[in-house]
């Protein structure tokens, strides 16, 4: 069932139980459904909070609702950028079946160090998938999506197009386009007062929203433009930071107060829920759509950056508050990656997936209760396009990562590198043409020792099962050499 069809059918029966669960029937009969907040931080690195590690940046109100939840410590991103993580997220698939794999074209850098001719990327999510908001709505819920959306813009693929009720600040541009101080330069979002900084702002917005749909379900989708760039700040919180020592690689005051800005808004839209009463019965996820930027924060000890699909450009800061489901204070290891956020969230709103509808994630509503494991073997990535930039820990200095397939089982990790699988000799040359790296997380989170030609029987188990994955989805590997290479 495609987007058009299920609001067809949304429309023929009204709120009358399509795609409504026993619980969402049982809600109607009284129990109240859970409001749900979901804060997606733009660029946030894994160690960019306190709760994973960080001794710079102050989180204090970040922090206090990791006590009062579960921290995910194997938290993924769908990909190394951030258009295509949102687009995992609003439709539960991955890459291949909504076709966004990066920013812009996907054949970004000089031609001439290109061996490949990429797959064409979609910078819009097509209004067929149906989105978290539009199966949502059936179940009684009102949605929001306030901050950055990166996907499109409005009427039509924007938030109001895809399915949410409200839509504050979001529209095609990937960071603000007047910057983080009024006049924003931003077409769904009036200018403040001079001097507005943005993301008390969409602070402001959600406050508004919570207060007036306190009566009935909601569904906050706070995306926060920050802490992407331009890296700026208030000026009294970055002078808070100006004398801090350093510590393991950051040292950046404007990005540590533009940090410290949306923990003070967090800290608010949770004062809010106090005052209204909505606590008790309100699920907040806290999440990030790649890893920590080069140019502002250090992730170490993960390697690189985003960008990149080592460690440091994947791996997320993540927790999920639940009142009275999810015991405070609790930790889980198992990885999970965000396309598992549409089935949970429909599963904790009592909302069936549409018929026919593919969602490759899993609901992890079994392990914030503690329950059991999630039944699968692995995650995936493909990202048949090419990134440019010189960071630190890619895998050369012209490009954050050149077209690359990744499984994560267990503890293991390994990357398919395209060009060389594709050009030099694939399986019957991959004990040396470099295709394949193997990583043994549990004893080298820094994915600095390649086990790819010490541990056969690991790489070939886990190229395999990529291999596999790859098929079932249909992901398209770029074969086409490209004539303006010149090595």
């Amino acid at each position: 069932m495609d987007r058009r069809d299920f609001l067809k059918k949304c429309a023929a029966v009204g709120a009358g139980g399509f795609v409504l669960s026993n619980r969402t029937l049982k809600v109607r009969a009284g129990a109240k459904k859970p409001n749900i907040v979901f804060i997606m931080i733009d660029d946030m690195g894994a160690r960019d909070v306190g709760f994973m590690g960080s001794e710079y940046y102050e989180t204090p109100n970040i922090d206090e609702l990791v006590g009062e939840g579960m921290v995910f410590t194997n938290a993924y991103a769908n990909a190394a950028n951030c258009a295509p993580t949102r687009a995992c997220f609003l439709t539960g698939q991955y890459s291949p079946r909504h076709g966004v794999y990066t920013v812009g074209n996907s054949a970004r850098g000089s031609s001439s160090d290109r061996r490949l001719i990429p797959i064409a990327n979609d910078t819009t999510l097509d209004s067929h998938h149906i989105t978290i908001a539009e199966v949502l709505k059936p179940a009684g819920y009102v949605s929001v999506s306030i901050g950055k959306w990166h996907m499109g813009t409005d009427p039509d693929l924007g938030p109001i197009g895809q399915g949410f009720d409200v839509n504050v600040g979001g529209f095609s541009a990937g960071s603000p386009p007047g910057g983080y101080f009024s006049p924003y330069k931003n077409p769904e979002l009036p200018n403040g007062p001079d001097g507005e900084y943005l993301t008390d702002r969409l602070t402001d917005e959600a406050l508004k929203f919570i207060d007036a749909n306190k009566d009935r379900p909601f569904f906050l989708y706070m995306t926060h433009y920050a802490v992407h760039t331009p890296i700026q700040a208030k000026a009294d919180l970055i002078a808070k930071y100006q004398d801090k020592p350093p510590s393991h690689g950051q040292d950046n005051p404007k990005y540590a107060a533009m940090i410290d800005s949306v923990d003070q808004g967090i800290g608010r839209m949770m004062d809010k829920l106090d005052e209204l009463e909505l606590t008790d019965n309100t699920v907040v996820f806290f999440f990030s759509d790649n890893g920590g930027y080069v140019g502002a924060t250090s992730n170490q000890p993960l390697r690189g950056f985003k960008g990149t699909f080592y460690e440091g450009g994947i791996r997320e800061p993540m927790f999920v508050k639940w009142p009275g489901v999810v015991k405070p204070g609790t930790t889980c290891d198992t990885p999970v990656i965000s396309t598992d956020f549409f089935p949970t969230i429909l599963e904790m709103a009592g909302a069936k997936k549409p018929p026919g509808k593919t969602l490759d994630g899993e609901s992890i509503v079994t392990l914030l209760k503690r329950q059991t494991t999630l039944n699968r073997e692995a995650i995936f990535w493909h990202f048949p396009a090419y990134l440019q930039g010189n960071v630190p820990g890619a895998r050369d200095s012209k490009f954050r990562t050149r077209p690359v397939a990744v499984v994560r089982k267990g503890g293991w990790k390994l990357l398919l590198f395209l060009e060389e699988w594709v050009l030099d000799g694939g399986q019957s040359k991959i004990d040396t043409n470099n295709a394949v790296e193997l990583y043994n997380l549990a004893d080298d989170i820094s994915e600095t020792n390649n086990l790819a030609n010490t541990n056969k029987a690991k790489r070939d188990e886990l190229l395999n099962l990529l291999i596999d994955w790859q098929n079932s989805v249909g992901a398209p590997v770029p074969t086409t050499p490209n004539p303006d290479y010149s090595g």
